[in-house]
């Protein structure tokens, strides 16, 4: 999982080829098959929409195949950040030829990528080590867009449609370890306003309590009820 920082430090430092295919992977919450098997007719930078509609496979023995999505719910549409959409219009325009059958990452010669290609393409291992993240997987940056979503307080129904699922399971694992990580916040919150409290009330309360030794005791409210002798004489004169 990381951070928003971190995920915009991965793409400003990896070939700005692979720059929108790190954020595209992260904020449209997509599988390695799915990404790779994007064409420039999937893409909608007007309405900031990407149509997830098939994915590669990579079968032994055969190579990339081209097919359906994982599950009937793998076909939907996902909208992007207003941010990462003119990131993709930047790379439309500069690596993907106009043909809408063209595909969106590719390598250099224009193939297809291959998931074991992706560390010499773009150095992925040395890259996630400079943000902090060495054991950082591809796949990661789904699960990170996927928790970046449930936070913000998306319905089961909603977070299952953007990541493609047809079961509430995986949805309700996200939206669960949400509520863990909120539960967690309040509660570091929760104690730090209790210490900061208990710290004022002890600044203020030692100080109160001394004055009030010193002017509200026995004594001084025997000073205050009984005329002195000098009083007791000069009473009848007054009179």
């Amino acid at each position: 999982m990381l951070t928003l920082t971190q995920v915009f430090r991965l793409a400003e430092i990896v070939p700005p080829r692979y720059r929108a295919l790190v954020l595209v992977t992260t904020f449209g919450c997509l599988r390695w098959g799915e990404v790779a098997a994007l064409q420039r007719q999937d893409i909608d930078t007007a309405a900031g929409t990407i149509r997830v509609r098939q994915a590669y496979t990579e079968q032994r023995g055969v190579g990339l195949v081209l097919g359906p999505p994982k599950s009937r719910a793998g076909r939907r549409m996902v909208s992007l950040p207003p941010t990462v959409v003119e990131v993709v219009r930047d790379h439309l325009a500069a690596e993907v030829d106009d043909n809408p059958e063209a595909f969106v990452f590719t390598t250099e010669s224009g193939r297809p990528i291959w998931r074991g290609n992706l560390n010499k393409l773009i150095g992925w291992k040395a890259n996630v080590a400079r943000i902090g993240q060495p054991d950082l997987h591809f796949h990661d940056l789904r699960h990170t867009g996927n928790t970046l979503a449930a936070r913000t307080g998306a319905s089961t129904r909603d977070l299952m449609a953007r990541m493609g699922h047809d079961s509430t399971q995986a949805a309700l694992i996200y939206q669960h370890a949400t509520a863990e990580a909120d539960r967690a916040i309040a509660q570091a919150l929760h104690d730090a306003v209790r210490a900061d409290q208990k710290k004022a009330k002890k600044t203020t309360g030692g100080g109160k309590d001394k004055g009030d030794k010193k002017s509200g005791g026995k004594k001084g409210q025997e000073a205050v009820g009984r005329p002195g002798r000098s009083q007791r004489r000069a009473g009848p004169m007054a009179r």
